[in-house]
Order: C-alpha cells, then structure tokens, then sequence
C-alpha cells in the first residue's frame, strides 16, 4: 500500500509579501497608503481631472460657497475664492506642486545625507566631527527660522524654497546614516568582506549601504509630510510658491482676511495640509513597523 508523500518544506515568502503582511496589520498605514496613493492620482493626472484650470478667473463668482450653501454652484464644487478662481482645481493642482517639493527636498537631503552619514561613519576622527558639529548647529536652530535663513540667502520662490527645506531635512539624514554604519560596521559581514580585499568605497555602498535602508525609507517618508508642512509655512509666510501658482500655503496666506466671511476659503486648503501630512506619518508609522524585526510579533 502506497503511503501518501509527506509534504516538502514550504517555500519562504518573498520580502515584499512579507512586507506587506506585516503593513497591513495597521489600518492607519493601510489608511495612510491609500490617500497617498490618491494624491499622487490627483497630482499626475490634474489636467485632467480638475474641472477648471487652476489660474483662470471667474470674477462674477468671486467668493461663491460650495454647491451644498445656499448661493452655490455645481460649477464650483468647493465654491471660489476672492478672485473667483476655482478652489477645487487649485487643490488639486497644489497636491502636484506639494508632491513634487516633497519629492525633490527629500531626494537632495537623503542623498546628501547618506554620503556625509557614510564618511563620518567610515572615516571617523576630524571628518566626523567636522560633520557631526555642523550637523549639531543646523539641528539647535527651529527648522523653520533655519528655512527662512536659507530663503533670505537665496531668494524667494520655489526652487529656492526646495532647497531650503532639503537643508532643513539634511541633519537628520546624516545622523541617522551615521549610526546605522558604525552598528554594521561590528557585524561579521564587513570583516568578512575586508578579508576579502573589498576596498572602502565597495564596503560604503556594497556592502553596508543596502543593510542601512530600512531605517532611510522610513525616514524619508516621514521626511514628505515635513516637507509638505515646511513648504506650506513659507509660502503662507510669502518665501515659497508666488501667486497665482496654486500652492496650499500661499492659499491660505491669501485668504486671511476671509477667514470670517468665507470660511471655505481657508477650511478646504488647510484639510487638504492636515489630510495629506497624517496619510504621509500613518505610512511611515506602518513602514517603521513593518521593516523593524523587534517590532514583529
């Protein structure tokens, strides 16, 4: 009698279906991927899916209330503001301006701060703390007086305002780098590959650099809603996006003076900061979680 074969041992799930088992345990970061995900929908097709443009100028219905208030219009879902400029297509076309300063601040910061992270971790002495001390600096002064410091240097507008907010962003980047090198820097594999002839430059982005990128990704999503708040605090303070570009802080900055008199004027620009800065830290809360082995039950 034939006995049934006992079962073989079960392949090991790929890093990203774990990953994704362990993400989806929080609802808030599942919560957080999704309006994530919604916004980058929102800001790569805008042209599209905003009813109006985002500049254009409706002067017979300045200031008209959603289409839910008396007054309002189907035309303008979310009504218009003081100049008669639809205030559903500015957010719309401000959740593309605020994405892409996010994308790009995080991108010259990160980079930035895994080339210094990895020399003051490898090099030690003079060079790490010449880099550490500068590092101390940048971080005893509030992230936005350091912004306007670099705003004030550089300039008004918004390349200017990427730049500063990468500068802001950059400390954090390097710490974080630098700690995660001297910890591997202890473990086996490194010495292993010393033996083995590999050079300085092959164990910085080789070997050490890939086993430092958990912590780096939870970061720099982090590092987007950062951005995305800093962004809006210098284009609320006139350092950032110039009108008539629909950036979310400048609308709130232009819209003070209706704050009592037109409420959505103010509400609707200030919710789309609020929802996209929480979707952004639930992610990164999540991905923490999920990327740190000790908080894997």
């Amino acid at each position: 009698m034939n006995r049934p074969a006992a079962p073989g041992p079960q392949a090991a799930p790929s890093p990203l279906v774990e990953l994704w088992h362990y993400f989806s345990r929080n609802r808030g970061a599942v919560f957080g991927l999704f309006t994530v995900l919604l916004l980058f929908f929102l800001a790569l097709f805008a042209d599209w899916i905003a009813p109006h443009s985002a500049i254009e100028q409706y002067r017979q219905s300045a200031l008209a209330p959603p289409a839910w208030q008396d007054g309002g219009s189907r035309q303008f879902l979310l009504g218009t503001d003081a100049v008669g400029r639809d205030i559903l297509s500015r957010l719309i076309h401000g959740a593309r301006l605020s994405l892409f300063i996010g994308l790009v601040s995080v991108s010259l910061s990160l980079s930035l701060g895994i080339v210094l992270g990895l020399l003051a971790g490898f090099l030690r002495g003079w060079v790490e703390f010449a880099i550490m001390r500068l590092m101390d600096i940048m971080l005893a002064l509030p992230s936005l007086l350091l912004a306007i410091a670099v705003v004030a240097i550089l300039g008004p507008g918004l390349i200017n305002a990427m730049y500063a907010i990468a500068v802001v962003m950059l400390p954090h980047y390097v710490r974080l780098m630098r700690a995660s090198v001297i910890t591997e820097l202890s473990k086996d594999y490194v010495a292993a590959s010393r033996i083995a002839g590999a050079g300085t430059l092959r164990l910085m982005f080789d070997t050490v650099l890939p086993n430092c990128t958990a912590p780096l990704i939870v970061q720099a999503t982090l590092g987007f809603s950062s951005a995305i708040l800093d962004a809006a605090a210098l284009g609320f303070l006139g350092l950032g996006a110039q009108p008539p570009t629909p950036e979310w802080g400048s609308m709130l900055a232009s819209a003070l003076e209706f704050i009592m008199s037109a409420w959505w004027v103010v509400t609707f620009p200030g919710l789309a900061i609020l929802i996209s800065v929480l979707a952004f830290n639930l992610m990164g809360d999540g991905l923490r979680d999920a990327l740190d082995p000790k908080l894997k039950s």
